[in-house]
């Protein structure tokens, strides 16, 4: 990925990548039945994958009649580019600020302070 590259995925691209991570490759048959959520159209899921394909998010071959799907781009990839975007659109790229929200709005267990203090620590000895 490219750092200028951002993925905005909505919520059944979310999902029907997260098959693909998760299983390698499918097949749309095999993405329909591993999604999780209410049950969609085989049509609806084809549909999507073909949309997820014109964006590179996706790629297929051919196997006989069946189109089998992998992921183009990563976890990794997606996850850092759509944190990346909600920090610089709803806290104005302040990290300061998403991780105060986020512990002011979020029920946090003291394992989890623990967590991003060592995290914290462990960043500043970096610099």
């Amino acid at each position: 990925m490219t750092r200028n590259q951002i993925y905005r995925l909505g919520n059944l691209q979310l999902r029907i990548m997260q098959v693909l991570w998760s299983a390698g490759k499918a097949t749309v048959a095999e993405v329909q039945e591993r999604l999780e959520g209410e049950p969609l159209a085989y049509t609806t899921v084809a549909t999507m994958l073909k949309k997820m394909e014109d964006r590179a998010l996706v790629t297929h071959r051919e196997e006989g009649r069946r189109f089998i799907y992998e992921a183009v781009v990563s976890a990794e990839e997606v996850t850092r580019s759509m944190a990346d975007d909600l920090v610089d659109r709803l806290f104005s790229g302040s990290l300061a600020e998403a991780v105060s929200h986020l512990l002011e709005t979020r029920e946090v267990s003291r394992h989890e302070l623990a967590q991003l203090q060592e995290l914290i620590e462990l960043h500043k000895q970096r610099k």
